[in-house]
């Protein structure tokens, strides 16, 4: 029996669609725009950035008239397809942000958890049932080179202000049990666990709450000037406004200039069946903390509130062209490769079955963190390239799209990461080679105890990269 074959029963049964969007949500359908319509600020996007957008303008200016426009469903795309992890990071982790902006990372550091700790207010402040979780981040060494990099990151984090808890092999077998784990550090204060999709919606429902006008099942199709505002329009209707918010992540932008700035990478996630308490009196995980491993392509993992494991990342899938189309949400070949791992790691859990396979598209930066900008004479703000980490800094990215909206100088608005874009990928074919020869560099170095080849030596040098 092939390796295919025996770990494609386990997902056989399995609902191919996110596990986080299989059930009901707390509000009903909102209409598609039907008709031309005006207001002060239209947002394009019905996920994390516009949604955190809609409600932080409307907080700031109750009278403010927003309208939304979701091509969708609310939390449809990335929103509600991640594996629930919240972190504080504004820069893909200390390390990357050190190498871009080493003199503002205490103040970058100093934001982010400033903005964590804002999204667990506003989760209290509107009653917001999404299992949040300040239980943090246990990232684990699972091959030997990796255990001196995690002691490296914990000594690094300290020249930052930042307490990151290293723990050995007993250590962490103390808090989750695993074969695979040599050690680990823990990251409390860096990370919350969420149920993203619950999250989303409840501030959807927020917002529709405050008077936010939310049109789902409306694609944005073009964004022009019209006089002293701008218009955006639909197939049915249009909306025009003094100022607009872009929230669109991988999909592509409706400012043509900055599309080659993202390119959309798929990632793929499973979710098992709810597993026995015996089962896990095998494994431990009391703390409910998000899990990761330390690779170059590694796996991220999180424990549900109905005791299921949503266990995905490894393989970064990009198509040729930019490739977005439904079909790319499912790939078997992926869900064998982390059935397989995810085996590996817990043998304790053989038997188990996956009630849920997704995939989804990450918007993707060579700089690995969100960018920002204006375009129509600074009547249009986005936030675009998350890179993976875009549940907790999305709020932070409309605050940033709200604050160049209003000409406000705000100690978010004077950081570097807000002043300055990534490098753009080339156009094809060159985008897809140097994507191809990036994941095989890592591939190669996770193989070889972490040694980075030429091709990413050269990358490194010249501040770019790929990743999800």
């Amino acid at each position: 029996m092939t390796a295919r074959t025996r770990f494609a029963a386990t997902y056989a049964d399995a609902a191919r669609i996110p596990f986080w969007l299989d059930r009901a949500r707390p509000f009903g359908e909102q209409a598609p725009l039907s008709c031309d319509t005006t207001c002060d600020l239209v947002v394009v996007g019905g996920g994390f950035t516009g949604l955190w957008t809609a409600l932080e303008a409307k907080e700031a200016d109750p009278g403010r008239d927003i309208v939304l426009l979701e091509q969708g469903e609310i939390a449809s795309a990335a929103t509600g397809r991640n594996g629930g992890f919240c972190m504080a990071s504004l820069t893909h982790g200390l390390s990357n942000g050190a190498e871009r902006w080493p003199d503002q990372m205490p103040e970058l550091e100093r934001q982010g958890l400033a903005n964590l700790a804002g999204i667990g207010e506003a989760v209290q402040r509107y009653g917001i049932d999404c299992d949040w979780r300040r239980s943090g981040e246990l990232l684990l060494a699972t091959q030997p080179w990796q255990v001196a990099g995690l002691r490296e990151a914990v000594e690094h984090a300290a020249t930052f202000g930042r307490t990151l808890r290293f723990l050995d092999r007993d250590q962490v077998a103390q808090e989750v049990r695993s074969p695979t784990y040599l050690a680990g550090f823990w990251d409390l204060e860096g990370a919350a666990m969420v149920d993203p999709a619950r999250l989303a919606w409840g501030l959807a429902a927020a917002c529709l709450r405050l008077g936010v006008r939310i049109h789902e099942r409306t694609s944005a199709t073009a964004l022009e000037n019209d006089g002293a505002g701008v218009r955006v329009r639909t197939a049915r209707g249009s909306v025009r406004a003094a100022h607009a918010a872009l929230g669109t992540n991988a999909f592509p932008s409706l400012v043509r200039r900055i599309r080659p700035f993202v390119v959309p990478v798929y990632d793929y996630v499973l979710a098992t069946a709810p597993i026995p308490a015996e089962r896990w009196a095998e494994i431990g995980w009391a703390s409910r903390a998000g899990l990761a491993d330390a690779g170059n392509r590694f796996h991220y993992y999180s424990r549900t509130d109905d005791d299921r494991i949503v266990w995905g990342g490894f393989d970064a899938i990009y198509h040729y062209g930019n490739g977005l189309r439904p079909e790319h949400d499912q790939r078997d070949a992926t869900f064998d490769v982390l059935a397989d791992h995810f085996f590996t790691t817990f043998p304790q859990l053989e038997g188990t079955r996956f009630s849920h396979t997704w995939g989804g598209a990450i918007d993707t930066c060579t700089r690995f963190s969100p960018f920002f900008g204006t375009a129509l004479g600074g009547r249009v703000a986005y936030a675009l390239g998350y890179t993976g980490m875009g549940v907790g800094a999305s709020r932070f990215g409309a605050r940033v799209m709200l604050d160049r909206l209003a000409g406000a100088d705000t100690e978010r608005t004077r950081l570097a990461l807000a002043q300055r874009k990534p490098v753009p990928f080339p156009p094809e074919p060159l985008k897809w080679a140097g994507i191809t020869l990036t994941k095989r560099g890592l591939a190669h170095a996770d193989e070889h105890e972490g040694k980075r080849n030429l091709w990413l030596r050269s990358l490194d040098r010249l501040g770019v990269g790929f990743d999800s």
